[in-house]
């Protein structure tokens, strides 16, 4: 089975992978079979033992450090999506906060969340790739 890492602790030697069936299997240290640690985001494929555990996760690729992006979600879209169409909440669509998204079009006749959203897109802007990645994925 394939999936991408969501977690990786040192300090305990656990992990936890997201398969592509939507479930989540957690792994200990001993486990991976990469040469370098475990990182989120890092898409891997291994085999389950059932009760959500994972066994021989082997890694499959890592985060592509020429696109300096680290997670799922690209942070100049989403500050792109924010400057553009932030009012309307679509940086929040797409970062995956459905609830806020919903109240931005609510509000959206007020130009509040369109204030907010420039300031989000200030954020954005001046947030790390890592930050980023561990704060939306």
């Amino acid at each position: 089975m394939q999936g991408s890492i969501l977690d990786y602790s040192v300090q305990h030697n656990t992990g936890i992978i997201s398969g592509d069936n939507q479930n989540r299997y957690q792994f200990i240290g001993s486990e991976w079979r990469g040469q370098t640690l475990p990182a989120r985001g890092q898409r891997v494929d291994f085999e389950t033992l059932g009760q959500g555990q994972a066994k021989d996760v082997y890694l499959l690729s890592a985060p592509n450090p020429f696109t300096n992006q680290v997670g799922q979600k690209n942070r100049i879209v989403a500050a792109l999506l924010a400057f553009f169409l932030g009012g309307f909440g679509v940086h929040k669509f797409y970062l995956g906060r459905i609830g806020w998204g919903i109240v931005y079009l609510i509000f959206c006749w007020t130009f509040i969340p369109a204030i907010v959203a420039f300031i989000e897109f200030i954020i954005y802007l001046c947030t790390s790739e890592e930050d980023f990645a561990r704060k939306y994925g």
